[in-house]
């Protein structure tokens, strides 16, 4: 998982900057009003493919986050169990095979 941070805040720095941004600036309608955002967020980090390879394998824990968000907009707090999960998933995801320059942890 740190690799994939690292990637995103690599290739996508802005667009991470944004979004939290405007979630910061808006704890009970993020969801709504930070969309379009988020989309720039997932086209930027969508193209590589360490991102894509956590996203395939820890798809239904990152579902079930996106899901608990949505259930609980004005309270994500509510969902640390269901990104913990996600966390835990994503970090067991070999990356090795990929053959792909990844930034190696600090």
């Amino acid at each position: 998982m740190q690799a994939a941070m690292e990637i995103t805040a690599e290739f996508c720095r802005k667009e991470m900057e944004d979004y939290g941004m405007c979630v910061a600036a808006n704890p009970s309608s993020w969801q709504r009003e930070c969309q379009q955002l988020k989309m720039k967020v997932a086209q930027c980090t969508s193209s590589h493919p360490v991102i894509q390879l956590i996203r395939s394998q820890c798809s239904s824990q990152f579902s079930e986050f996106e899901r608990c968000l949505r259930d609980n907009q004005d309270s994500a707090s509510r969902c640390s169990a269901h990104v913990s999960r996600f966390l835990a998933c994503a970090e067991t995801v070999d990356i090795t095979a990929l053959g792909k320059r990844v930034p190696q942890p600090s």
